[in-house]
């Protein structure tokens, strides 16, 4: 998720430097939920220089869930319930962000793509179905692109191509670059280190071109709010740019669209995966 709605989180760090960012694998005291901290579902794998988490539940064909900037697996605890009903869901905690801290100073949208294809290599899955929001929405695009084999269908809601304000609200790219501006002059304990990491990812990238979109063959639902912080005229660029993408923007909803309109999220979502649609080429 982008981070415009941490900025009251900004001021409290700078009467309380030492806080724990929305990044950290500590779970918000409002968060009732197993997901993120399931001992009994969770493991970890190395793969490419860290240590990933990620939860297993269900039994079915795969489905690897991909969430947003500064996020975790708990951020789908509306979707585990349903879909592990009928797939084996994959929930993964992003390189440097909940359990899979990474101390390296780089990160990329592309080097997190190419996390999610190893940990497939490492659970022996050729490929999977994959549901990403906002910055995971972005991830399942470069995953489709540059690991086309590993996706059999991809729903995606809130990402965006670019960073700046054809894309996104002014006053969230404002608030980004502020966010970053702030945490730049704050002590640079591991935590406010992991934030800059995090927030410099979203003001700089991603750089996703047309004729990237057009190598995507799975079936592609496209989703997003017509509230979102991502302009829905850019989510239907998306889906226009996409080889016969399916395009759905939900009414009267935020950036938060998978929990703005629950059940009819996950039921639109899985009716595009078990649809027997498939293009030819």
């Amino acid at each position: 998720m982008k981070h415009t709605t941490l900025l009251l989180l900004l001021l409290l760090a700078t009467v309380l430097p030492q806080m724990v960012f929305a990044q950290s694998a500590e779970l918000s005291p409002f968060d009732t939920t197993q997901y993120g901290r399931n001992e009994h579902a969770g493991r970890y794998v190395t793969l490419r220089g860290f240590n990933m988490y990620y939860e297993i539940y269900g039994h079915g064909d795969p489905l690897l869930m991909i969430h947003g900037n500064g996020g975790s697996i708990s951020s789908f605890m509306y979707q585990i319930p349903y879909f592990s009903k009928k797939y084996t869901v994959i929930a993964v905690d992003s390189r440097a962000q909940g359990k899979s801290a990474d101390t390296r100073d780089t990160l990329s949208f592309e080097m997190m793509a190419d996390d999610f294809s190893a940990l497939l290599d490492v659970l022996h899955l050729d490929s999977c179905y994959v549901l990403g929001w906002s910055d995971g929405g972005i991830n399942g695009l470069l995953l489709a692109i540059r690991h086309p084999e590993k996706v059999r269908k991809l729903a995606v809601t809130g990402a965006n191509l670019w960073p700046d304000s054809t894309a996104i609200r002014a006053a969230d790219v404002l608030g980004e670059i502020s966010y970053l501006d702030a945490l730049m002059k704050m002590p640079p304990t591991p935590e406010v280190v992991n934030a800059r990491k995090l927030v410099r990812l979203d003001v700089l990238q991603p750089h996703i071109t047309d004729e990237q979109l057009q190598e995507i063959h799975c079936p592609a639902l496209i989703i997003g709010g017509d509230h979102d912080l991502i302009l829905p005229q850019h989510t239907m660029y998306i889906a226009q740019a996409i080889p016969e993408a399916y395009l759905w923007i939900l009414p009267n909803s935020s950036h938060s669209t998978l929990m703005d309109y629950t059940e009819e999220f996950n039921e639109t979502v899985d009716d595009f995966f078990q649809s027997r649609l498939n293009r030819e080429h």
